[in-house]
């Protein structure tokens, strides 16, 4: 689905408190293949929410060697996870080697999900997750661990006065960006 489209899609389902308030932003580089573009939720004119595609992998692969390089992280590794490595392996790593590469596949789970919950989103994610919110329901956008549905959901019409008021306890674990959003949505009722 195309940029415009889907804006005119996501503008259609904004609360009609929200409009003219929160912006959905692209830019692309049509003549400048390896400059990325950048994706951005504006309210009332000021950028709250960019996703670029500049520096998410970057980001995602210094996240993950601070990590590694963490001397105090503990890490705990269930039998489960290292005998699922010996599986894969069929037996040929030596036992301590089993642990590491155990240890480092969860450090890479982290670093990702660390990114996820920092925000650091894309343009191409930012595209993907539209169209998810789009063909799911409005329950699903909102119990999601995903923030941008988690956005997406508390700006949309279809979510009452009744049922934001309900979330306030739900809202108080979610992250900055999505309690900015809820925040801004009560603010309109």
């Amino acid at each position: 689905m195309s940029w415009s489209k889907l804006k005119q899609q996501l503008e259609s389902f904004l609360s009609p408190a929200l409009h003219g308030r929160v912006e959905y932003r692209a830019t692309s580089y049509r003549y400048l293949p390896g400059k990325p573009g950048i994706c951005y939720l504006a309210v009332d004119k000021k950028n709250v929410l960019n996703m670029s595609e500049t520096t998410g992998s970057i980001r995602w692969y210094q996240t993950e060697q601070e990590l590694k390089n963490d001397p105090d992280l503990q890490i705990p590794i269930s039998q489960e996870e290292i005998e699922a490595i010996r599986k894969e392996t069929k037996g040929t790593v030596p036992e301590e080697r089993l642990q590491v590469i155990a240890r480092n596949r969860k450090i890479t789970e982290l670093a990702k999900e660390l990114l996820t919950a920092q925000a650091a989103l894309s343009k191409s994610n930012f595209v993907t997750t539209a169209n998810k919110f789009l063909s799911t329901s409005i329950e699903e956008s909102l119990e999601s661990d995903d923030i941008l549905l988690n956005i997406l959901a508390l700006m949309d019409r279809r979510v009452g006065k009744k049922r934001m008021l309900n979330m306030a306890e739900k809202m108080k674990l979610k992250h900055p960006a999505v309690q900015y959003f809820y925040e801004l949505r009560r603010s309109t009722l």
